[in-house]
């Protein structure tokens, strides 16, 4: 077995980072923007049919306090509750590179004052890469570390298009390429389940586009309904049902049956913090409870990451025993 093998029946993101870091790395969420093109109507966006008032912030209360206090205050937390050390700040809440470049590097400087920050973070979104925004990442990237994770949420412009993205499939993978072709930054993808009419073959084709990408890690999540959004109009309309626990679970078995070992899952469903936001599906804010109930689900069925991907290489080939030997000594096989 590898060093610090988990037993999980996929390669998670704590892996990932433990592979870099020599150990163990949480992160920290902080809120430094409170706008996107879409929420401005840029080109005629529209906001995200899923995004409520927040951004998608983990935190509502971060945009009260300054980047210092959150990321004191956050630390402080997560550090009492896993003992933790050290810690990548996570510029989370809406786009972080839809702001003045002066702006970045000032937050980014600040971050990194902190001993115990071994680097940061970034979300955003596929039509916010300035080559100055790409400049400085890795101008950061070689001092520090960077990782940026990147909102695709699909591969097909028909779940953009019901999402109200504002770009589509293609947009995102030129991003891709455009990220990796201009820094060394560490690359993720966001990628969202449970659009309507959303098919097999197409979870299946989703996993088959992320290996061949230059992307290192993706962030799952479960299409669900928030307040004050456009997905909640027409869930009261009756326009759109949420997936169910048990079919989202399927969806996953079948992405990361396909996905190869070398790609880190960061987490496999959403999580509705703010439960008196969250309309439906109720089992989204059951954090813990959802993600062992996937977990339990892929053991039962002796479903591993990468279980129905074909390896090109002998490299390949011993990744995949060892993912094999993860479900077999934790059912007993």
């Amino acid at each position: 077995m590898e060093k610090g093998w988990t037993g999980l029946p996929y390669h998670s993101i704590s892996e990932h980072y433990k592979r870099i870091f020599g150990e163990k790395i949480y992160k920290i969420p902080v809120s430094v923007v409170d706008d996107c093109p879409n929420r401005m109507g840029l080109k005629g966006m529209k906001t995200c049919s899923f995004c409520d008032v927040w951004g998608s912030a983990a935190r509502s209360e971060s945009f009260t306090l300054t980047l210092d206090e959150q990321i004191e205050k956050f630390k402080g937390l997560i550090a009492k509750r896993y003992n933790s050390k050290n810690f990548l700040v996570y510029f989370q809440a809406y786009t972080n590179t839809f702001t003045k470049t002066s702006a970045l590097r000032q937050n980014f400087e600040q971050s990194l004052k902190y001993d115990f920050v071994k680097g940061f973070v970034v979300g955003t979104r596929p039509d916010c890469l300035s080559p100055a925004v790409l400049n400085l990442w890795q101008e950061f990237h070689e001092k520090s570390f960077v990782s940026v994770e990147l909102g695709v949420q699909s591969f097909y412009d028909e779940h953009l298009n019901f999402m109200q993205r504002g770009h589509t499939a293609d947009d995102s993978i030129k991003a891709i390429y455009k990220i990796t072709g201009n820094t060394t930054v560490d690359l993720g993808i966001h990628l969202i389940f449970g659009s309507p009419n959303e098919t097999d073959e197409q979870i299946i084709q989703t996993a088959k586009i992320c290996n061949d990408l230059p992307i290192t890690n993706i962030k799952l999540h479960n299409l669900h309904v928030l307040k004050n959004t456009e997905l909640e109009k027409w869930h009261a309309a009756g326009q759109f049902e949420p997936i169910s626990q048990e079919a989202y679970t399927e969806k996953v078995k079948l992405f990361l049956s396909y996905l190869k070992p070398h790609i880190a899952v960061h987490r496999l469903a959403a999580f509705a913090s703010r439960w008196e936001e969250l309309v439906a599906p109720k089992w989204t804010a059951n954090k813990m409870g959802t993600h062992q109930a996937i977990i339990d689900e892929l053991r039962l069925s002796k479903t591993f990451q990468g279980c129905l991907w074909n390896p090109q290489n002998q490299t390949d080939r011993d990744l995949f025993e060892q993912m094999k030997l993860r479900v077999e000594y934790t059912v007993g096989i």
